[in-house]
């Protein structure tokens, strides 16, 4: 008589985690692709900008830094909502999830867009120690919000 085999796998519903070199990859995507691109275009619109001998500099501060910060806030709340990927996150092949496995809600795409302000600090270094330190390699907005970051399909 034989016995049934544990199952090693997981079931075909599950969803693998993203790893912490995915979610960093995708951060450096969205960061040169969209944020640069859209700090500079604020600096030279609503800033200081400077050019000449060889270099060029942009300064954005007071109210216009702060509608930047709320565009790029934007970027990741609508794009998360209703996509789950950012551009960052399609091209390296990942999206956000409810922890039930389901589309994030507004509330849970809001939080995960709030907590950017300390997952943020030292340039990403506390998400990615929270990353690294989960066992479901959840930054800390993921935790507050009950998402993940899966592998995409």
């Amino acid at each position: 008589m034989s016995l049934p085999h544990a199952q090693t796998s997981p079931p075909p519903t599950a969803r693998t985690d993203a790893s912490a070199g995915q979610r960093v990859g995708a951060l450096l995507l969205d960061t040169l692709l969209v944020m640069v691109p859209l700090f500079v275009v604020a600096g030279i619109l609503f800033g200081d900008s400077r050019a000449g001998d060889g270099g060029a500099s942009v300064s954005l501060t007071g109210v216009p830094f702060l509608l930047t910060l709320l565009v790029a806030a934007g970027y990741f709340l609508v794009l998360e909502l209703t996509t789950g990927q950012t551009l960052g996150k399609r091209i390296v092949g990942i999206r956000v999830v409810s922890d039930k496995g389901g589309d994030v809600t507004a509330v849970q795409a809001l939080v995960r867009t709030a907590l950017r302000v300390v997952d943020g600090f030292a340039f990403y270094l506390v998400a990615f120690v929270a990353v690294l330190a989960s066992p479901r390699n959840q930054r800390l907005g993921d935790m507050a919000a009950s998402t993940r970051v899966v592998r995409a399909r």
